[in-house]
């Protein structure tokens, strides 16, 4: 219906494909706005991904992905010595940030 509202019927866009475009662009420049390096760049890429597919692969209602995206977040921070995680390379402020983000 909204490709008829806005005259898009001729042309051949996948609508599927503009949004996931759209949603890890946005998810790369804030990246990049927050100067992460390159290891914290695929990180987010990572924890943008893994979102996404809670929401379509496990169909996760908003609040048990934020409760899963804080289980992935609950390691940083943390020393070599205790439990560590993969995402380490991000600082308790960058990780406070990213959860704010998929807020």
């Amino acid at each position: 219906m909204l490709e008829v509202f806005l005259n898009f019927t001729r042309l051949k866009t996948s609508w599927r494909k503009a949004v996931l475009i759209d949603y890890y662009s946005a998810g790369f420049l804030w990246a990049k706005q927050m100067n992460f390096s390159l290891i914290q760049l695929s990180g987010f890429m990572e924890l943008l991904n893994f979102v996404l597919e809670n929401i379509s692969d496990k169909h996760m209602t908003l609040g048990d992905n934020l409760k899963e995206l804080e289980r992935a977040m609950s390691e940083i921070g943390e020393t070599d010595s205790e439990q560590g995680g993969d995402l380490n390379f991000f600082s308790i402020e960058q990780g406070k940030a990213i959860i704010d983000y998929f807020i």
